[in-house]
């Protein structure tokens, strides 16, 4: 029985990249020995243990045969007589393929840490086209890894290709598809996730609303760089400088779904496609199961980023009206997040990037001079009901009347 630590946590220490969690591998051992030794069992598909000490997750070594199509579709055999060089070849890429004993010394069957110095991602064995996960998290490690310089190998993105092309990816799960984008989106480089998906064909068949914006015309006096998928990926990129909530980063992302379905014939114009997009948000939220703070976040943000660009210009009752609609009230966290991706994409083109854009403290300091609205004096004044909301909303407006003549001066 010998344990090895495997994965992430041998790749991370050989990059000199800080990780969290580490993983081992168990050759030699059974269900049973590893029972007796105090380990509690959680894989239900195959065994895994957590130790009883460190809860650190410990695998038998084990193989996988192709079964049947889908991510789920394997047949897994661990057993004692599995050995090292069996467990590690059936991972996704070489650099996931070194282990390391006890002794600190390194294995590395299938020349990961010459991969990690020529910084490429490489799949290990033709073994990796048998799951359409692999797809996702190889886009996924790109965007953790892409500013060290790392790429994906030209055979890897090949045989991407082809798995698209066969159809493995159409057996993707939600579940598994936001549990990669999040994951992404978390990255130092969530760009490098959406173009590599897109690059093996993989975003047409997983966010077809994303992956229609490329080509798409915007007026080039607002938009210099013209097309509206280059646009979300600037965006995306100044959302990873404002903020590293990934909540703001995919509100950012799908802020112009609109403008994947406005007719050509209005092109390179866009009347009205906040309200299309806000809906086209809500669709893909819905099918791929995103949770509602995410979702809600975005939907707002397609809906009423163009509010946030003509702040200064708004009448004073719709802003007002627009702070009611965002729930600012309620939920000032989300309204913040809200401000943050309306930012970055007006910073999302080039030559705007550093520019200042004073509309978020416009929209903060409505904020600050009409959350505090002394409800109760307005009753004793005798308001109530509809009297006492239209009120509020006008104490709310003189408010933002004052504010307003601030920035007159």
């Amino acid at each position: 029985m010998k344990t090895y630590l495997v994965g992430g946590a041998v790749r991370d220490e050989l990059l000199g990249y800080p990780f969290n969690e580490r993983d081992w591998v168990v050759v030699g051992a059974t269900v049973d020995d590893m029972l007796a030794a105090g380990f509690q069992q959680v894989g239900k598909d195959f065994p895994v243990f957590l130790h009883p000490e460190t809860k650190e997750e410990y695998a038998l070594a084990r193989t996988e045969r192709k079964t049947a199509a889908g991510y789920k579709g394997f047949d897994v055999h661990a057993s004692p007589d599995v050995t090292l060089e069996e467990d590690l070849i059936r991972r996704d890429l070489t650099i996931n393929a070194i282990a390391k004993d006890e002794h600190g010394d390194i294995i590395d069957p299938y020349n990961g840490v010459r991969d990690i110095k020529d910084k490429l991602l490489r799949h290990v064995s033709s073994a990796f086209n048998e799951d359409p996960v692999r797809i996702l998290r190889i886009a996924r490690f790109l965007a953790r890894y892409a500013h060290l310089g790392f790429n994906i190998a030209d055979e890897t993105m090949q045989l991407m290709k082809d798995m698209v092309d066969a159809g493995e990816v159409d057996a993707l799960v939600p579940e598994r598809v936001w549990q990669e984008m999040k994951k992404a989106l978390s990255e130092k480089s969530p760009t490098a996730f959406i173009t590599t998906l897109r690059d093996c064909g993989a975003l047409k068949r997983i966010i077809p609303e994303l992956d229609c914006l490329f080509g798409v015309p915007q007026p080039e006096e607002h938009h210099p760089e013209i097309d509206t998928g280059i646009h979300t990926l600037m965006v995306l990129e100044q959302a990873c400088k404002l903020s590293s909530e990934a909540d703001v980063r995919f509100a950012a992302l799908l802020h112009d779904l609109g403008k994947g379905i406005t007719p050509k014939e209005e092109w390179p114009r866009h009347i009205e496609h906040e309200a299309r997009g806000a809906k086209i948000v809500l669709e893909v939220c819905q099918r791929l199961r995103i949770p509602n703070d995410y979702r809600d976040l975005a939907e707002r943000t397609a809906r009423f980023h163009l509010h946030y660009h003509r702040a200064l210009e708004l009448k004073l009752s719709t802003v007002v009206k627009t702070l009611e609609q965002l729930d600012a009230f309620r939920k000032p966290e989300r309204f913040e997040k809200f401000l943050l991706a309306s930012e970055a994409d007006a910073r999302g083109r080039p030559g705007y990037e550093n520019k200042i854009f004073p509309q978020g403290d416009y929209f903060r300091q409505a904020f600050s001079v009409t959350r505090n609205i002394d409800i109760k004096a307005l009753r004793e004044q005798g308001f109530e009901n509809m009297k006492l909301a239209n009120k509020i909303k006008q104490v709310r407006t003189d408010a933002v009347a004052e504010l307003k003549e601030t920035y007159k001066q």
